[in-house]
C-alpha cells in the first residue's frame, strides 16, 4: 500500500454509562463552518504557538474510519507532521483516544507524544510518567464471556483493549438491537467500576469515572499545556467532555465531521483528510 501503512485495533467510541443513556445534546445549532487554515482555528495556532495548546482525538479525526478495527490505516507523513506541530508548540501537544495508549505508540511510531488513551483512564504526560489503567480478573472474565458471545454474531468484531473492551458492529448494522442487550448484560456483569458506551458503530465498555474531558484538565495543570488556552479537534460522542472543558476554558473546539450534528463544539471541519492537510499545510514552503 504505496504511501501508507495498515495498522491493527482500532477504538474511538461514544459514551454513557450502564444502563446506557447516551449523552447528548439534543438542541439543534448552528455551526460556524471551519476552514482550519486563516483566520480560524489553527492558523491562530500558527500564529501564537506559545498560547495554544492542541489536543486531537484519533479516529475519525486524524485517521479515516475503517470498516473493522485492524484495517484503520496512518498516512506515512502523519506522524512526522504531528511530532513538527508538537515541536512547534514546545510540546502542548497531546493525543486523546479511546485506543490503549500502547496502541497509539505503534500508530504513531517512531515518535511518541502525551497521550490520553482509553477515553482518559490512562495516561503519559511529556515527562513520561505512565499511569495505567489494570484489568480485574474478574473484567478479564467477563470480557471472556463476551468474546464467546459475539463470536456467535457474523460480522460483529470483538476488540480486547486490556482494561476496556469494544464490540464493533460496523459491518453488521442489523445486529445493533441485540448486541445492545448483551452489552448491557455484559456491563451489568463488569460492575460499577466499568461504563457502557456508544460510538460510531461500537460499543464499549470501558473504566468508570474517566472521561476525555478530565484528561484535558488534568494535562491542563502542567507544563508545558499550564497556562494555553486549550484546541479541541474530535468527531465523537466521548469528545463532547473534551469540547465541554475547552469552551469553559476560553479555547476553541472542532468537531469533524457533518455541520448540522449536535454538539457543543464551537466550530467544524469536513473530515479528517481535511484536518490532515490543514496540519501539514503550518509547515508547507
Amino acid at each position: 500500500m504505496s504511501g501508507k501503512r495498515a495498522l491493527r485495533p482500532k477504538a474511538a467510541q461514544n459514551e454513557t454509562r450502564a444502563p446506557m443513556v447516551a449523552d447528548r445534546n439534543t438542541a439543534e445549532k448552528t455551526f460556524e463552518t471551519t476552514d482550519l487554515s486563516t483566520p480560524a482555528a489553527l492558523s491562530r495556532v500558527h500564529a501564537e504557538p506559545a498560547k495554544w495548546a492542541v489536543f486531537l482525538d484519533i479516529d475519525g479525526t486524524l485517521l479515516d474510519l475503517a470498516p473493522t478495527p485492524e484495517s484503520i490505516v496512518v498516512p506515512e507523513t502523519l506522524p512526522g507532521d504531528l511530532h513538527r506541530l508538537s515541536g512547534f508548540l514546545g510540546g502542548a501537544l497531546a493525543l486523546v483516544s479511546g485506543r490503549a495508549l500502547e496502541y497509539v505508540d505503534r500508530l504513531f511510531e517512531p515518535y511518541r507524544f502525551s497521550v490520553a488513551g482509553l477515553h482518559g483512564a490512562e495516561m503519559r504526560g511529556p515527562d513520561g510518567v505512565l499511569i495505567h489503567a489494570h484489568a480485574s480478573p474478574h473484567f478479564a472474565r467477563v470480557k471472556a464471556e463476551l468474546q464467546k458471545r459475539v463470536a456467535l454474531m457474523p460480522g460483529v468484531v470483538f476488540e480486547d483493549k486490556g482494561a476496556a473492551v469494544a464490540a464493533h458492529f460496523r459491518l453488521a448494522p442489523q445486529c445493533e438491537a441485540e448486541l445492545g442487550q448483551i452489552m448491557h448484560d455484559i456491563a451489568e456483569k463488569a460492575g460499577p467500576q466499568w461504563a457502557l458506551q456508544l460510538g460510531k458503530f461500537v460499543y464499549e465498555l470501558r473504566p468508570a469515572g474517566a472521561s476525555k474531558g478530565d484528561a484535558i484538565e488534568r494535562f491542563m495543570q502542567d507544563a508545558p499545556f499550564a497556562g494555553r488556552l486549550p484546541l479541541a479537534l474530535g468527531d465523537d460522542l466521548t469528545d463532547e467532555t473534551m469540547f465541554a472543558v475547552v469552551n469553559a476554558r476560553g479555547g476553541h473546539s472542532v468537531r469533524v465531521g457533518r455541520p448540522n450534528a449536535s454538539t457543543c463544539a464551537v466550530s467544524t471541519i469536513e473530515s479528517p483528510a481535511h484536518v490532515r492537510e490543514r496540519i501539514a499545510a503550518l509547515f508547507a514552503p
